[in-house]
């Protein structure tokens, strides 16, 4: 009996070891890296670029990335309530000032990776007013519409503001980013007259002869920062992001190439970013923690 029971217990050890070493070499545990950063975007143009630069550079860093694409309100409610790490651009002082106004409290402005943002009415050059005070003398040239974006987009309220502020006889036309910018293509080409949402940086102005109209009761404010806002608390969890989003900063050209560079990238966009970072190491090597 003694022996039948060593040779039991011999046999179920070999078979624990043998399920052990099975499980260490077919079920590795899943390498979670640094941490996962979920980043939330709008689809305007300078947005989604910096996004797709920005995940790629995260994921060198060995960290894994989320990102969610939606509109301008619900990014600011679940950063504010912690569903979401970070907005890649929140407009200020007049372009995203009133959800600032109902968020600030509950955000943290971690960067400011553009200055000298501007937003505004936008026509073709060959348009004849310069100004937003002259858009109702040309009314029938633009059809009465003012062709915008997002129907919750900061510059749509501002513009509706100008719209009472210059007592404008125009309708606003909410559409998007893309369909904004397919419309002004398909004016310039026919050479029709059209007013548009507009802010730069955008790769429409190095695209497009286009100009901003006037503003002189000043509604669309002067220059606008782009930031980056975090979820409360985030900075201190996550000190080497925040120091990448502190480090990172564009002037006009540089945003102006990688969003060229993203815009019809139709799914190769990490490619495109490796490129730009590429063309652009020394650069980029200056941001990194």
């Amino acid at each position: 009996m003694k022996n039948t029971i060593s040779k039991w217990l011999g046999g179920l050890s070999l078979a624990v070891v043998g399920v052990l070493l099975v499980a260490a070499c077919g079920q590795q545990p899943v390498d979670e890296g640094k941490g996962t950063i979920k980043l939330a975007y709008v689809n305007w143009a300078e947005g989604v670029a910096v996004t797709h630069l920005v995940s790629v550079l995260l994921e060198d860093m060995d960290y894994r990335v989320e990102a969610t694409m939606a509109d301008v309100a619900p990014i600011y409610t679940s950063v504010a309530e912690g569903d979401q790490d970070i907005m890649i651009e929140t407009w200020l002082p007049v372009t995203h000032a009133s959800y600032y106004e109902q968020y600030g409290d509950r955000v943290e402005l971690i960067s400011t990776w553009f200055e000298n943002a501007r937003i505004g009415l936008v026509v073709p050059s060959y348009v004849t007013i310069d100004s937003i005070a002259e858009l109702n003398e040309a009314r029938d040239r633009f059809n009465g519409i003012i062709t915008g974006i997002d129907s919750g987009a900061g510059i749509m309220s501002t513009t509706d503001t100008a719209i009472d502020e210059y007592g404008l006889d125009f309708e606003l036309m909410a559409s998007s980013g893309p369909a904004m910018a397919a419309a002004l293509q398909g004016a310039i080409d026919n050479g029709d007259w059209i007013v548009v949402t507009g802010w730069a940086p955008h790769w429409k102005f190095a695209r497009y002869d286009i100009k901003f109209l006037e503003d002189p009761q000043g509604v669309y404010g002067a220059s606008e920062l782009i930031h980056a806002a975090a979820r409360l608390g985030f900075s201190d969890e996550f000190p080497e992001v925040t120091a990448l989003f502190q480090n990172m900063q564009f002037d006009g050209e540089q945003i102006g190439t990688l969003m060229d560079a993203m815009d019809g990238a139709d799914g190769a966009e990490e490619r495109a970013a490796r490129q730009w970072i590429a063309e652009n190491q020394a650069l980029v090597d200056s941001w990194m923690p």
